[in-house]
């Protein structure tokens, strides 16, 4: 049976209050920002990604992360990282609290140039002092991977060196490597040769996978992934987000399509779905629209 191929369990990191909210072109209030953390906790998420340290002139979305951490409500048992990009993001990491961070590059010098104005190589430079003083601090830190199916500007990505940059973010430090396929343009069978490459050089618990649903794969491609061990996955309420870097680039994929999928093939994840499409549902009339996901569509009409 498929279900006998599924891991019994599924952690997810909902990425929707900050790799979803800043690629949003409305801008939300602190308040309404620190709600959308306090109910995606409450309805049983294990991680939440609470905010990013980035110039506020470039990311401007993220420009009030320190009061969101301040006046949200932490919960025990769930961890609340924030993305960092260098040295400057870390201090304030630091002077906020915080348990951890995620630290990112790509597998496409070209991406990382639009992103970063660095390289690959360059990247690295930047983020071995980050993550050996924020692991030296007793900070967690996670790393992200970029455009690991496709690239914008370059297109196809040789999975040699998305396996190659996973296992540097590895060697520096990050407990876990979150795969991208930033502008969704992957399919099952690309992902699962990806993922073999990858899966040669790093074992199954230390990868998580960060899938956007342009083309409608995403549910697809994570099934791969879910039936090689690979037991997290990245997900946005609502289907929030996209890529500024990556002309035409869908969201992530929706966490209540996500939950609905793995619920279905009982797979436990902790997290209440009817909450969970209520804050989708919720979130959404914030930013002026109608709920972006399947199942946030087909609750709302049977209601």
């Amino acid at each position: 049976m498929l279900t006998d191929t599924l891991p019994k369990s599924v952690r997810i990191v909902e990425v929707g209050p900050r790799d979803g909210l800043q690629n949003e072109k409305a801008t939300l209030s602190t308040e309404v920002k620190t709600k959308l953390i306090d109910l995606l906790a409450m309805a049983g998420t294990p991680v939440v990604e609470a905010g990013a340290f980035v110039s506020p002139k470039w990311v401007p979305q993220m420009a009030d992360t320190a009061l969101v951490l301040a006046a949200m409500t932490k919960r025990p048992n769930v961890t609340y990282p924030v993305l960092v990009p260098n040295d400057k993001g870390l201090d304030l990491a630091i002077a906020n609290d915080v348990d951890e961070i995620a630290v990112f590059t790509a597998a496409s010098n070209t991406f990382n140039q639009k992103n970063t104005n660095a390289t690959i190589e360059e990247s690295f430079e930047r983020l071995a002092p980050v993550i050996e003083r924020a692991t030296a601090h007793g900070l967690r830190v996670r790393g992200y991977v970029s455009c690991v199916l496709g690239c914008p500007f370059e297109g196809e990505i040789d999975p040699a060196v998305v396996a190659n940059v996973t296992r540097r973010l590895l060697d520096l430090g990050c407990y876990e490597v979150s795969l991208g396929d930033t502008i969704g343009t992957g399919t099952p069978a690309k992902t699962e040769v990806m993922l073999n490459a990858v899966l040669d050089v790093a074992k199954p618990d230390e990868l998580a996978m960060h899938f956007h649903d342009t083309y409608g794969q995403a549910l697809a491609n994570l099934m791969v992934g879910l039936q090689k061990g690979i037991a997290v996955i990245d997900s946005s309420v609502g289907g929030l987000g996209g890529c500024p870097y990556a002309p035409g680039a869908g969201g992530n994929v929706a966490t209540e399509d996500v939950l609905y999928m793995l619920h279905g093939c009982g797979v436990r994840t902790g997290i209440d779905l009817a909450k969970t499409v209520d804050t989708a549902r919720w979130i959404s009339q914030q930013l002026g629209r109608d709920v972006a996901s399947r199942v946030g569509r087909a609750f709302k009409d049977a209601k």
